[in-house]
């Protein structure tokens, strides 16, 4: 099941796994790092954006790192199956990604400031996969939760292809859509990196350089 057709093709909706009206386990209250609750509502004020940037283990940590973020947790989107399983969403059939949700302060850290985080943090090229990690769960993908986002996201995508052509690199493959259901990780996923110092993290950039802003995506 792991390696099927599935790790480099999207299903469709009517291939995917049935799921299940209910998640089989329950998230934990708190982040272990910034001691903020894991799941809403949220502050008034804050804002949420989600990001696939290959295995969330590493990704997390990225953000949870960034000054201004209140909360981060690990889930799976982009798919079809409702409150998929860690192996579903691995054996490709649900069509989710790994994503890291960011709870983020905008008075502390711009939606702009948390996409140069992102693309600077993977390669956003290599269609589904990142490095060594090779399925549809790794694809590099943007999820935003309003107008103002997406156009930023947009903008922020077409200044970076600027630089990642005149440095050598192909297309950005990175899906970019409007955010749907969020399904939360398991609870051992959840600040994987901090529970587990020395574990896997698959996190690596291209070393290009993000611009900040639009504005060079004008030009």
């Amino acid at each position: 099941m792991l390696f099927s057709r599935f790790k480099n093709h999207l299903p469709t909706a009517d291939e995917a796994l049935k799921g299940r009206p209910e998640p089989e386990f329950t998230v934990p209250d708190r982040h272990t790092v910034l001691g903020n609750a894991l799941l809403g509502p949220y502050p008034e004020g804050l804002e949420i954006a989600d990001f696939g940037l290959g295995c969330f283990w590493g990704a997390e940590r990225k953000f949870w790192q960034t000054e201004g973020v209140w909360t981060t947790l690990v889930g799976y989107q982009g798919g079809h199956t409702p409150n998929p399983t860690y192996e579903e969403v691995c054996s490709g059939h649900t069509g989710h990604t790994e994503a890291v949700r960011v709870v983020f302060d905008p008075s502390k850290v711009s939606y702009a400031a948390l996409l140069k985080v992102f693309w600077e943090s993977h390669n956003p090229t290599q269609g589904f996969r990142q490095g060594n990690d090779v399925g549809t769960q790794y694809r590099s993908a943007i999820y935003t939760h309003s107008p103002a986002q997406q156009q930023t996201a947009e903008a922020s995508r077409d200044a970076y292809q600027k630089v990642l052509t005149a440095s050598g690199y192909s297309d950005i493959t990175t899906e970019l859509l409007p955010a749907g259901p969020f399904y939360p990780a398991e609870p051992y996923h959840q600040q994987y990196l901090d529970k587990n110092p020395a574990g896997y993290c698959g996190i690596g950039g291209t070393g290009v350089s993000c611009p900040v802003g639009v504005a060079q995506a004008e030009d």
